[in-house]
């Protein structure tokens, strides 16, 4: 009979288990390659789902109070985010390797080696982080015109755009250094790293915007700099974790070097992870570049749900995480069965999950888009692309463990062709055909999201069963 990992659960003394969801919590290491699969992959979830809700949270609270400057605000808004994208790209991308090779040298019980992949990975990051930052603060308003912003929009969003994208070395080396921690199996320590940074977000975001007591008033450049200020502490937060010994991977002075070897074999990894997102970047680019056609209100309600969707999604992406650290690890201790059996109970339960969100969009979309903006035109655009979104997340909840899970195999090519068929392929001209030539406008659009969303799912659950990630080696 195979394992049941859900009856594994069940059975483990409440008392116990409990103990460990507190652990979990506070961070106390524990072997991911024993045990109950239903155990492991909720304790691991837990914090990452935490930590995913943290990371969105960023985008909510920025959008709650950016919208009380006016729909122009949230477009502005709106279009940063879609350049941020980019460097999100990159850094996810990299963060793929460090999260596969730290946990593969962790399952195989080597923690100085995993510290030393952790050193490249935050060498490369901040490395590629510079360039973007200075085209960033150089050509803002003409980033912002090539997304489709008036003259007057990318005037007034400049700052704002120059900001963010000058400050993105904050978002790459947050995102890279949690990747360790995750992969490490500290994912406590990497939701805790956001817990500083949105606190700090959340505490300046309304003083700097609206100038409460003897803040100056800024408006829109505000919440870039409580944004980038928040992103910032928590990287100094990481790098001390990472210094002090409370982690599984610890740094020491000596191990502080360029290793050509273990760089060029997370650039391999790394490399194709980039280009995977970047595909998925590019055609969300796209998508956006469409939606401009329509309008700023278009932008702005297409921004308020896109906000809303990340912030209720990433919880599920960190289940992902979770499936893909089991992943490395169990591969790393040669055991590819519980690898597996880890991917289709953590599916199953992401599924259950994502079901109750879809209930929830179709029944109050409406009053979820009012809560950040007064405008009723750009409440309507924002609750329908809420409501035909929610049609695509029962699939969803396997497309993303599914693709998460190559990923934490070291296997990045095969959902890289995956996302270029899906989103390219099909998406954008099936986006471009219902928005434009047949003329259904932003609904088109969500349309062709949500058809893609499900296409994702059908194809990765098909490629996965076949099991060739099982044999990969990095």
């Amino acid at each position: 009979m195979p394992e049941d990992p859900g009856a594994a659960l069940a059975d483990e003394p409440s008392a116990s288990f409990w103990r460990d969801v507190v652990a979990a919590v506070r961070g106390v290491t524990r072997d991911y390659t024993q045990g109950s699969i239903g155990r492991a992959v909720l304790l691991l979830a837990i914090p990452m789902v935490l930590e995913m809700s943290m990371q969105s949270l960023f985008m909510v609270v920025d959008v709650f109070f950016v919208g009380k400057l006016g729909p122009d605000a949230v477009a502005i808004v709106g279009l940063t985010d879609s350049l941020l994208m980019l460097v999100f790209s990159i850094a996810i991308g990299l963060s793929m390797g460090a999260t596969a090779m730290v946990a593969r040298r962790v399952g195989e019980g080597d923690p100085d080696a995993a510290a030393v992949a952790a050193i490249q990975v935050i060498a490369v990051g901040a490395v590629l982080a510079l360039p973007i930052g200075l085209l960033g603060v150089v050509y803002a308003p003409e980033s912002l015109q090539l997304m489709g912003a008036s003259v007057e929009l990318s005037d007034r969003g400049r700052m704002f755009t120059a900001i963010m994208l000058g400050g993105n070395i904050t978002v790459m080396l947050l995102f890279l250094i949690n990747a360790v921690f995750r992969g490490a199996g500290d994912p406590a320590i990497a939701m805790r790293a956001l817990w500083i940074a949105n606190l700090i977000n959340i505490g300046l975001d309304p003083l700097l915007i609206f100038g409460i007591g003897p803040f100056p008033e800024l408006g829109l450049e505000g919440a870039a700099i409580a944004t980038t200020l928040g992103r910032g502490l928590g990287v100094v937060y990481q790098l001390w974790v990472l210094g002090d010994g409370s982690s599984r991977v610890v740094l020491h002075w000596s191990q502080v070097k360029l290793v050509p070897d273990v760089m060029l074999r997370l650039l391999r990894v790394s490399g194709i992870g980039i280009v995977q997102y970047l595909v998925s970047t590019a055609s969300f680019l796209g998508l956006v570049r469409i939606l401009a056609l329509f309008g700023d209100t278009a932008l702005a309600g297409y921004t308020i749900a896109v906000r809303v969707i990340i912030f209720i999604l990433l919880p599920a992406w960190g289940m992902g995480n979770a499936a893909a650290t089991l992943v490395g690890q169990n591969l790393g201790a040669g055991n590819p069965d519980r690898a597996e059996k880890s991917v289709w109970f953590t599916a199953r339960c992401n599924t259950v999950f994502l079901g109750l969100v879809a209930i929830v969009f179709l029944f109050f979309s409406r009053p979820l888009a009012a809560i950040f903006v007064p405008q009723q035109d750009v409440v309507e655009i924002a609750a329908q692309c809420l409501k035909i979104f929610g049609y695509s997340y029962v699939f969803w909840g396997f497309g993303v463990i599914t693709v998460l899970a190559f990923n934490g195999a070291g296997d990045t090519t095969t959902p890289t062709w995956i996302n270029f068929w899906v989103y390219w392929v099909v998406q954008i001209p099936l986006a471009y055909l219902l928005a434009v030539k047949l003329g259904y406008g932003p609904v088109g659009v969500f349309w062709a999201i949500t058809v893609c969303q499900v296409l994702l799912a059908a194809v990765g659950v098909t490629v996965f069963r076949r099991g060739s990630w099982k044999t990969r080696t990095i």
